[in-house]
């Protein structure tokens, strides 16, 4: 068959279905021209799913008439400027949008019409183009001073088969909606509006910018939960910023669907980002769940290509550790940095748990008893209450006032000794500390502890557990990983590709005790492994990395095994559940806990504490 030229139409249908896969797509695009324009409101109306119209409109700089004939042609931008000896550098690029393919692309297969109003003055005109035919631009009515109003109608009608391939109206529009709002979170500035079918569905004004404002901004987005379980991340290397916000461990989720990341402001899905998020919580969560965060990497132009793909979406790094070692160690400092606290999420949880009742115990067949009470319908006036509730009077690990001498010999096992909760003349009350003074023990598992404007419940094992997790932890940063050789080395045969990753790797696996080497094409040697781990499956500890690496860029499933055996270890030598704990041991784990980082989650990231206010304790008991 011979080869031919296919005509201009088809080309550029072909092109389209590259840039436009959906209405969402072409949403994100119009929205990215209106923001490099400018814009500092930006409105959105779709119909149909964004199928039958969208329409965007913004107050940006606008266009002059003969601008509007230019923006319809394939490849011609004002975003990218030659240089005296006429060539374009593609690596510099400062604007979300460079390629020129929106509109096009958009005109090619729907009904657009364009209007626009320079700020320079004049009047606005629009240009109409159909499936690719254009309409001359001319005089037409704009509403605001300045600025571009894009209508999409009939998106896809010039292609009827992509028509099949769409989700329905209700899932377009929701696709859309999250759309908005990513761009939204990277531009806290802009004021953003979302109508569906005429409905209100979005309305974000604009912040001030900078931390506080963008704080503001994904609260509105991602929910108060999020502002409040947040915490700042502002780290610099070299010419790298990493800012943004990230949640609490315990404010983790079942999917990673709450994780946005955005590069030079532009929203992006990588994996690099992603496996290096997953790689800072990996002490802090189980492997199902997901953290909740909002990341911005701000990177010179030069070090970063964002030329990768025609939407855009997808980016190269230059140095790709440098920007995963930014990541990894601006996220865990910020949640060293937490200390021991744990999210809100955890008391609204705890007391949405609690069931009201009238009064104890059940209800009489007869009518009440006059008890002197008025509305009193519960049991009969006691004779005593230790007839009611047995064992009302016993003793059961209260704290009561200690010799403040008193100390606990320190053994395996057991808790570092702190004096007595009572506090002495010129030393801070332990009431006033974080999570207070132990005033009992509840099943022989958990310490109840009173602060000044509320209580707080501590699972003495999962709490004791993390204590002892970190402080092996350190001891491992310290000293190193124990590594153990092999009697007979073993050799893991891999595919090339993945054979070169792991061992380009291999400096960093031999701090985590792993000793591996190339064994020619395709194939690794495995000298040592780490002692912790006892016998291993060395083959399939290394075919694990390599999947990690290729996926992530991380050696995972090493870092996690070696964090299971130490929280297996730290669990075996933690204060168990059922062990009754006098009162300097309680108040022992309660202070080591407000001096230990991360110990308000246990290693599989659930609380291992929960604080009620008294605001709380009120409306549970009808005070509030």
């Amino acid at each position: 068959m011979p080869i031919r030229r296919l005509p201009p139409e088809t080309v550029n249908r072909i092109a389209a279905g590259e840039v436009v896969e959906r209405p969402a797509s072409a949403v994100k695009e119009l929205v990215e021209n209106a923001l490099d324009a400018g814009a500092t409101r930006i409105e959105v109306q779709i119909e149909g799913g964004g199928l039958t119209r969208i329409l965007v409109a913004d107050d940006g700089h606008g266009m002059a008439p003969d601008q509007l004939e230019l923006a319809i042609e394939r490849h011609a931008t004002s975003k990218l400027e030659p240089d005296d000896a006429g060539d374009v550098d593609l690596l510099r690029i400062s604007t979300l949008g460079f390629r020129g393919e929106a509109l096009p692309s958009i005109g090619s297969v729907a009904r657009l019409t364009l209007t626009s109003r320079p700020r320079t003055g004049g009047d606005a005109h629009a240009l109409r183009v159909e499936g690719g035919r254009v309409t001359p631009p001319g005089p037409a009515a704009f509403p605001g001073p300045h600025g571009t109003r894009v209508e999409v109608r009939d998106l896809f009608y010039a292609t009827p088969a992509r028509l099949k391939f769409m989700k329905s109206e209700r899932a377009e529009a929701m696709a859309i909606a999250e759309e908005l709002r990513r761009q939204a979170m990277a531009h806290e500035a802009v004021t953003f509006a979302l109508d569906v079918e005429g409905r209100s569905v979005l309305r974000l004004p604009a912040e001030h910018p900078g931390d506080e404002g963008r704080l503001r901004r994904l609260s509105a987005i991602l929910g108060r939960d999020f502002e409040a379980n947040a915490l700042l991340v502002d780290q610099t290397r070299d010419d790298l910023r990493l800012s943004g916000y990230a949640g609490l461990p315990t404010y983790s989720r079942g999917n990673a669907q709450h994780q946005y990341l955005f590069v030079n402001g532009r929203p992006v899905k990588d994996r690099l980002l992603q496996g290096a998020l997953r790689g800072a919580y990996a002490d802090f969560l189980a492997r199902d769940r997901h953290p909740a965060a909002v990341l911005f990497l701000d990177v010179d132009p030069l070090k970063v290509d964002v030329n990768v793909h025609p939407a855009k979406s997808e980016v190269r790094f230059r140095d790709a550790a440098l920007v995963r070692g930014l990541i990894v160690g601006g996220l865990r400092h910020s949640l060293a940095a937490a200390g021991h606290r744990a999210s809100t999420t955890v008391a609204d949880q705890a007391l949405g748990g609690f069931t009201p009742h009238s009064g104890i115990g059940a209800q009489p067949a007869s009518p009440p008893q006059a008890t002197g009470w008025s509305g009193w319908t519960g049991w009969s006036a006691p004779s005593s209450a230790a007839q009611i509730i047995p064992g009302l009077h016993d003793r059961s690990a209260r704290v009561e006032p200690q010799d403040p001498d008193l100390v606990i010999p320190a053994q395996a096992g057991t808790l570092a000794t702190h004096p007595s909760p009572l506090a002495t003349p010129g030393e801070a009350d332990p009431i006033d500390l974080p999570l207070g003074v132990a005033r009992g023990q509840l099943h022989g598992t958990y310490i109840v502890a009173q602060t000044r404007d509320g209580l707080v419940l501590v699972d003495q094992h999962a709490a004791h557990e993390r204590l002892v997790y970190e402080r092996m932890k350190a001891q491992m940063a310290e000293g190193g990983v124990t590594r153990q050789a092999l009697l007979v080395p073993e050799v893991v045969e891999l595919d090339p590709a993945e054979a070169e990753r792991v061992t380009d790797r291999a400096g960093e696996l031999a701090e985590l005790g792993l000793v591996v080497e190339p064994f020619g094409a395709g194939a690794v040697l495995v000298r040592e492994v780490p002692a912790l781990l006892g016998r291993v499956d060395a083959a399939g500890l290394v075919r694990d990395i390599a999947d990690d690496l290729s996926e992530h860029g991380a050696a995972l499933a090493l870092k996690e095994r070696l964090g299971e055996v130490c929280g297996t270890m730290a669990c075996h030598g933690s204060v168990r559940a059922g062990r009754v704990l006098s009162g300097p041991e309680m108040n022992a784990l309660l202070r080591q806990m407000e001096a230990t980082p991360h110990s308000g989650q246990c290693n599989h990231g659930r609380p291992t504490y929960v604080e009620l206010k008294l605001a709380d304790l009120e409306k549970l008991f009808g005070r509030r």
